[in-house]
Formats: C-alpha cells, sequence, structure tokens
C-alpha cells in the first residue's frame, strides 16, 4: 500500500511539474518574462504552492523553460563553425538565431537581457557572438561577408526583430524569415538577386486594425 501511494504521488508530481512547464512556454512565450508566476501556476492548473515547490524562483523556472531552446541554439552554432562554406554558416546561424527569437517572446527576452542571475542565458550569447566573430572573420576572407562588418552589427540586427515581438506568433515567423533573408543580403559582399526573398506577412492589415490607427 506504501508502495503505490507513493508511486502516485511520484506521478502527480511529475505531471504538476511537465504542466508547469507547458505553461511556462505557453505564457513567457507569448507575454515574455514580464509575467507573473500566478499566471503560470493559473494555466498550469495547480496552485502557487505546488509551483514553488518544484521552482523555488523565477529563474529557476526559466532556465528549465527555454532548456530546449538553448539546446537548440548550441546545435546551431556547432554546425555553423563546422559548415565548410563560412559564408552558408554565417547565413545559416542569423536564421536559426531569429527562428528562435521570433518562436518565443521570453526566449529572446532572456538571451538578449540581463535578466536577473541568468549567467546560463549571458553564457550563451557570448559563446554565438564569439560563434559569430569567428564566421564572420572566415567569410570575409572568402570575400563573401562584407568587409566593415562587426559583431555588434549582429547585436544590432537582434535588437531590432525584437520589434516583431508584438505581432502574432504566425505572422511573426513569417515577419521574421523576411528580416533574416533581407538582413543577409545586407551583410553579403556581393548582392544576390537570384536569392528567393520568403513571402512578406500581411502586416499592413494589422496596423489597419490597430487600435488608434487612423
Amino acid at each position: 500500500m506504501t508502495s503505490h501511494f507513493s508511486q502516485t504521488v511520484r506521478s502527480d508530481a511529475r505531471d504538476n511539474r511537465a504542466r508547469i512547464l507547458d505553461a511556462a512556454r505557453a505564457v513567457f512565450g507569448e507575454e515574455g518574462l514580464s509575467a507573473p508566476m500566478r499566471e503560470v501556476a493559473r494555466q498550469a492548473g495547480v496552485g502557487p504552492a505546488t509551483l514553488y515547490r518544484h521552482f523555488p524562483t523565477k529563474q529557476a523556472l526559466i532556465t528549465e523553460t527555454f532548456a530546449e531552446q538553448r539546446r537548440a541554439c548550441h546545435a546551431a552554432v556547432r554546425d555553423a563553425l563546422a559548415a565548410p562554406d563560412p559564408w552558408h554558416g554565417f547565413r545559416s546561424l542569423i536564421e536559426r538565431i531569429c527562428e528562435l527569437h521570433a518562436h518565443s517572446r521570453g526566449f529572446a527576452d532572456a538571451f538578449m537581457t540581463a535578466f536577473p542571475e541568468a549567467m546560463d542565458f549571458a553564457a550563451d550569447r557570448e559563446q554565438t557572438l564569439r560563434a559569430v566573430g569567428e564566421l564572420a572573420r572566415r567569410a570575409q576572407k572568402t570575400g563573401q561577408l562584407r568587409p566593415g562588418f562587426v559583431v555588434d552589427d549582429l547585436v544590432l540586427m537582434l535588437m531590432a526583430h525584437r520589434g516583431l515581438q508584438g505581432t502574432p506568433g504566425a505572422t511573426r515567423a513569417a515577419a521574421s524569415r523576411r528580416f533574416a533573408a533581407y538582413v543577409i543580403e545586407a551583410f553579403r559582399a556581393t548582392p544576390e538577386t537570384a536569392t528567393p526573398t520568403p513571402m512578406p506577412p500581411a502586416l499592413c492589415l494589422q496596423l489597419a486594425d490597430s487600435p488608434g490607427t487612423p
């Protein structure tokens, strides 16, 4: 009887933890890191005590919530550095970073800002910027990347990319792909007019529907 009871408790705890993480991905993904913990608990269908029992701090919850995105970011860096063509590696890293940031507002916030005690995300950011610097040097040697490119240009690009976070998810993904394509072409030493540009999202219609738009 005791063994069965213990297994039931452990199973309930696993279910609660999974629901909390699913809710956190949804809440932080759409609202960003400023979303309150109580909203995560509400969407998970658990009480605050249960939430804090699994994740004593908001930082602990954020770190676990975006573990998959962090692994994807590490893989993007590894793949880019291993690419035989440095320009292809450089381009693919920008595309994958934009995709990760477009997918989740919370991950973009954690990656780009000095969130309290977010040392793991700061380390990810530094690793990514070092990889971009290395890829840039390689691509510049081949003549494919503009000679004036510096890593701060990528930071500027990501800051501008965060402006897409206010758009709905499906539109944001399409806008992100088109944004990345234009930025990559701006970084290219010689424009490639044959490269197809992703289809544009219907942003004008959204502006027309926004409150206060004349």
